[in-house]
């Protein structure tokens, strides 16, 4: 049966992206273990504006772990202690009471910090659009058997298709690479036939936003995929190479 606790904050503040920030410290009592973790802070918004003082600034959408954005770094995990949930999908029943908890943005070169708990996550549009289009003929709804797919090549494109682009990946890799996300996008294309005619510039103009915009190395370390909230795989990885190599090879 889920109890209340009460609970200390350690929670990054910073008012822009050329501002110093620092961790302020905050007291919540009688805190659900029902709740999430989103809805603690909603708590804790509401303390502060009571207080007069400036709510802290974090990212939400859906709240329930579809978006992505609930994109918070939790006691040194991406979207907290859990595993496989994003931060909305986290409740406060993970925490004991007494506990303190350290709340932080993404680190990473690649998501710059816009106020507070909030980074700017765009770069990872950037990447998608440098992926392009893909060839296909547009017209009436064709046939779920039109074009024939393996079942194991269909299961993997839906697993990498699960990918929600939240930053994890890099947030939790220690070179800030965005191999994992990067890899995703590219393999839900790569192991399907429409994905083919576009597949090796694709590939190349992926990477090369992805270098870019600051993203550091994979050195397979498979932090990325053990924070990943989907459970991507790195195997994804292994795939991008090798499309890459190919493409770079057929030039």
């Amino acid at each position: 049966m889920d109890q209340n606790i009460n609970i200390t904050l350690k929670v990054w503040r910073q008012r822009g992206p050329k501002e110093k920030g620092a961790f302020e410290t905050y007291k919540l009592n009688n805190v659900s273990q029902g709740s999430s973790f989103l809805e603690m802070l909603d708590v804790l918004n509401e303390q502060l504006v009571n207080q007069g003082k400036e709510p802290v600034a974090f990212d939400h959408d859906c709240r329930e772990g579809i978006c992505g954005m609930c994109s918070l770094y939790i006691n040194g995990h991406p979207h907290g202690p859990d595993s496989a949930v994003t931060t909305c999908q986290l409740h406060m029943r993970k925490f004991e009471d007494g506990a303190t908890i350290t709340v932080e943005p993404w680190r990473s070169a690649g998501f710059p910090v816009i106020r507070d708990l909030m980074v700017d996550r765009y770069a990872y549009d950037k990447i998608i659009q440098a992926g392009g289009f893909v060839s296909i003929n547009t017209g009436g709804v064709p046939d779920a058997n039109a074009i024939p797919i393996s079942k194991k090549d269909a299961d993997l494109a839906m697993d990498a298709a699960a990918c929600i682009g939240c930053g994890a990946c890099a947030a939790a890799c220690k070179n800030g690479s965005a191999m994992l996300f990067v890899s995703a996008k590219v393999s839900q294309l790569a192991l399907l036939p429409q994905g083919k005619i576009e597949a090796a510039r694709r590939a190349k103009a992926m990477i090369a936003k992805m270098d870019e915009l600051g993203f550091g190395n994979c050195t397979n370390t498979r932090a990325c995929e053990a924070e990943c909230p989907k459970e991507i795989s790195i195997s994804n990885i292994a795939r991008l190479n090798r499309e890459y190599i190919s493409a770079k090879l057929s030039d």
